[in-house]
């Protein structure tokens, strides 16, 4: 998107994002981690931060359990990369996932059945009106479907600058999303689960290297009961995930590639032709030619089968 900022503010340690945060008291601030999830809707006219805090270390062990605390800035792949060697469970479904340590708290990342709320044990964070220190327990964080605390009541009010994880050493695999499964090779390990990850992102997604896009661009909505029942009638091939509460989650790209919208296109903004849940930047898009887009998809899901999906990307 051909959108700026006014300044662009990094900063490598806790104490440096103090001074960052003091010296531009007062202005509009935003924090981001790669800006992946993003869509920025026009130049903004405050201050983007942005961690370089890069480092991770394990803080002890309780018999299976690792502890690993790892900070903001660091690249959730590479974490993954270096916990999947060690032999290490529980974020490897996460692998190839755009992003930040940060974000994962902030978002609640989460693909192929997992979800980093599962292997989140408290994440640390810097108030942004005091520079005080704030340890935000698994449960007060709220996490919810690509949901937290943090993007809600609390949004904007607090940065976090370390998150702790919790992993196994004999873990379980966990295969029983999609087409996961046929896709390990050979024992699930925490390493081949990893590589069919990245194998199967690889074949639906873009490198966002060359063609630009957000990833998915919008969450998998979930119904309840009582309407899962009507759409099975309506349309028996339905994929669904069953959730715990009773409500049922159905892939968003089914209802959008039913609405026929693979590969179609708005202004200079595409429904990619691999995977219609992504939104791609095919031919020097705006802004507003995602909006508008991604607009027209919703409607058209909303009038044929009286389903709501929503963005989960975010409008800036």
């Amino acid at each position: 998107m051909d959108v700026r900022a006014a300044v662009l503010a990094e900063y490598e340690s806790v104490n440096e994002l103090r001074e960052l945060l003091e010296k531009y008291r007062g202005k509009r601030l935003l924090h981001i981690g790669q800006g992946s999830n993003l869509l920025f809707t026009k130049d903004f006219d405050g201050i983007i931060l942005r961690s370089r805090m890069v480092r991770a270390r394990a803080l002890g062990e309780n018999g299976d359990e690792v502890f690993i605390e790892a900070e903001s800035g660091l690249v959730l792949d590479e974490l993954i990369s270096q916990l999947a060697d060690m032999g290490l469970y529980g974020l490897e479904n996460l692998s190839y996932i755009p992003g930040t340590v940060g974000a994962s708290a902030v978002q609640n990342v989460g693909a192929y059945g997992v979800e980093a709320k599962d292997v989140i044990v408290d994440v640390r964070t810097i108030e942004a009106a005091t520079g005080k220190e704030r340890v935000f327990t698994n449960e007060e964080c709220r996490f919810g479907y690509r949901d937290s605390i943090f993007k809600n009541e609390l949004q904007g009010q607090y940065i976090v600058t370390h998150v702790v994880y919790r992993l196994l050493k004999h873990g379980e695999a966990h295969l029983d999303y999609g087409n996961l499964r046929e896709a390990v090779q050979g024992k699930p390990t925490a390493m081949t689960v990893r590589e069919a990850v990245i194998q199967i992102r690889r074949q639906k997604l873009p490198e966002v290297n060359e063609l630009g896009s957000a990833g998915s661009f919008f969450k998998n909505p979930v119904v309840p009961a009582e309407q899962f029942e009507t759409l099975k009638k309506a349309y028996p091939a339905i994929p669904n995930y069953p959730l715990e509460n009773g409500t049922y989650k159905i892939p968003a790209a089914w209802l959008i590639e039913q609405c026929g919208w693979k590969g179609k296109a708005m202004g200079g903004a595409r429904v990619y032709e691999k995977q219609p849940l992504v939104i791609v930047n095919a031919d020097y898009a705006t802004p507003q030619d995602i909006i508008d887009l991604a607009q027209a998809v919703s409607d058209s899901v909303k009038q044929r089968f009286g389903v709501t999906i929503r963005p989960e990307v975010n409008y800036i």
